[in-house]
């Protein structure tokens, strides 16, 4: 790639038109040579900025060109990179000291995927499906179990009409904190991916005339379209109705809110306390809380980050990151004196250490982490 190349790709990522692996590209770029690097508030900025970019260009193969300089502010400007604070734009290199921990002074490298996702049968039976276990898992009623070679969980129905002839049967998945995401797919077809530390309950065959599952914490669906057979999700305080759609729900029992995310098609959200109905379209969330049941513009690609491998947060109290972190790290939070008031936006990767990923949150100078075990104390 050579720097026009560079420009091209840049440019798209800035304007918002740069598809998944370019972005992905961009990211790793920076991320990799900002954990290279402790800055001092002594540096000088310009000479930094040619300095990085140079640095990185070689690690990516790019034809280093004279001046560069020009490149790295509007690389940092843009929020997705670098956890930069909403009104500290590409200064933040100023704030990122020798006093500050770097990620290797952070004493523990925890990695996702340490647990294993839980299939509990109708009988109670629990089976821990780590790498071994694969093809038939087990018989449930009128359906067969099975777990394909890249670990995908799916359900297969008897053929035939068997409404009324057949004992509703009840599975629960359960991913545990600090696993990565299962997907798994229902008699009917309906795709899910369920989130770390979230559960989904469900029939082991449809056999009345709706479909109805149990959430709680996060999945997203891809729902089966079947007119007859009305596809529902219930989880903290709503049920969320489709004929056939994708759509996320955030439902963790740490959040203030739940929140229903559409992508494609038409969904009803009902509160349980005052049955009050939304109706959402693509592009929109609905979120409720005891106070409250808006709908609102929403980023979907933010929603469902979580399931491409990633994390995004745009203008997220720390307290709301946090949560996430622990979740995906199966690790606890404490604070430290007066907790960070300030707002942060960006894109880091699930499958880093969470020393490496407290890292990048630390080069904003706004916030500092502690580890002590399975524990993050997190101070000003």
């Amino acid at each position: 790639m050579n720097q026009q190349e560079a420009d091209r790709l840049i440019a798209k990522y800035l304007d918002n038109t740069a598809g998944p692996e370019e972005r992905a590209l961009i990211e790793n770029w920076y991320i990799k040579e900002a954990n290279t690097r402790k800055l001092s508030d002594d540096d000088n900025f310009d000479h930094l900025a040619g300095e990085l970019w140079a640095g990185t260009q070689r690690r990516a193969g790019l034809s280093v060109q004279p001046k560069v300089n020009r490149l790295w502010p509007r690389i940092a400007v843009a929020a997705s990179i670098l956890f930069i604070l909403s009104f500290g734009a590409f200064l933040f290199l100023k704030y990122y000291s020798t006093e500050q921990q770097p990620a290797e002074n952070l004493a523990l490298e925890n990695t996702p995927a340490i647990y294993h996702p839980i299939l509990v049968l109708g009988s109670g039976k629990k089976i821990i499906l780590n790498n071994s276990q694969k093809g038939l898992l087990a018989e449930q009623g009128v359906s067969t179990i099975s777990r394909s070679a890249n670990g995908v969980i799916s359900y297969h129905q008897a053929a035939g009409d068997i409404a009324g002839n057949a004992t509703s049967i009840y599975n629960t998945l359960v991913i545990p904190g600090g696993t990565n995401n299962q997907q798994l797919v229902l008699p009917d077809g309906t795709k899910v991916w369920i989130n770390a530390a979230s559960s989904l309950r469900y029939p082991t065959a449809f056999t009345k005339n709706e479909r109805q599952v149990e959430l709680n914490g996060e999945a997203y669906f891809e729902v089966a379209h079947n007119p007859l057979k009305p596809f529902r999700v219930v989880s903290k305080g709503q049920t969320v109705e489709v004929l056939g759609t994708h759509f996320d729900i955030n439902a963790y029992d740490d959040e203030p809110a739940v929140k229903t995310t559409l992508l494609e098609g038409r969904v009803k959200v009902t509160a349980a306390a005052n049955h009050a109905i939304r109706y959402l379209a693509p592009g929109q969330q609905a979120a409720l809380d005891p106070d409250s049941f808006t709908v609102v513009p929403s980023d979907t690609e933010e929603a469902i980050a979580w399931k491409n491998g990633r994390f995004v947060f745009q203008n997220d109290h720390i307290q709301h990151i946090m949560r996430v972190i622990a979740r995906w790290y199966n690790m606890k939070i404490e604070y430290k004196g007066k907790i960070p008031e300030n707002s942060f936006g960006g894109t880091i990767l699930r499958d880093k250490s969470v020393s490496e990923n407290l890292n990048i949150l630390q080069l904003t100078g706004k916030v500092r982490f502690h580890i002590k075990g399975r524990l993050i104390i997190v101070s000003k």
